[in-house]
């Protein structure tokens, strides 16, 4: 039997046919690695989810039932200075002074209140405190003299100043030359619970122009 010419194929043909079919076999890509996506990296979780998970596990306070409202800090009462100071007012409103005291001149300005040794004004006319204070009056008109001596005798009290100085001059500047201010000083002390006695200051403390004061102790 006897092939037709057009589809003889020589060996060699078969053999070149053999080595393209395995030069196919290993270059094939498989068809899902052809349609597989690229790899994508996977995403992060945010910070929120983050915070979430890490108080998972807590569990809230109890209410207080306080509103957190920042109050100012009150600012203290300074008692003792309103107390000086109505008592002030006080001073200077009341003066029941004698007129008849102004005239009385050419005498010692000397007081002692009840009760206070006569060894402690003795001491005190003969300067044997130590000054711890002092007031100059001069300048003052009688009311303006009435509210400077009261404020200086609160301070010397808070200050536990127990011999004290008021230079209230001689009344040559005055009307008639009469120590108008001197006798509303001395009558202003003797008013006064917290003065235990006063007395006409030495020469060289001011003599007649001056008086010297012993207070009480506040703490008595």
């Amino acid at each position: 039997m006897k092939r037709s010419r057009g589809s003889t194929l020589a060996p060699v043909s078969f053999e070149a046919l053999l080595r393209v079919r395995r030069m196919l076999r290993e270059q094939a890509v498989s068809p899902g690695t052809l349609h597989q996506a690229p790899h994508k990296p996977k995403p992060q979780p945010d910070g929120a989810v983050l915070f979430r998970r890490a108080v998972a596990g807590t569990v809230p306070l109890a209410p207080s039932g306080r509103a957190d409202i920042a109050r100012p800090r009150p600012q203290p009462i300074a008692r003792q200075r309103q107390a000086d100071e109505r008592q002030v007012l006080i001073d200077a409103l009341s003066d029941p002074w004698d007129q008849d005291a102004a005239v009385a001149t050419g005498e010692e300005l000397v007081y002692s209140r009840p009760g206070v040794p006569t060894a402690a004004l003795r001491k005190l006319r003969r300067g044997g405190w130590v000054i711890q204070g002092e007031l100059d009056l001069h300048g003052h008109t009688g009311d303006e003299a009435r509210v400077a001596l009261a404020a200086f005798l609160n301070r010397c009290m808070l200050e536990e100043r127990r011999c004290v100085r008021i230079i209230h001059g001689k009344g040559h500047g005055s009307k008639n030359r009469l120590p108008v201010l001197k006798n509303k000083v001395r009558h202003w002390l003797i008013q006064r619970e917290d003065v235990l006695a006063f007395c006409q200051a030495r020469t060289v403390d001011g003599g007649a122009g001056a008086v010297i004061v012993l207070l009480k102790s506040s703490s008595r």
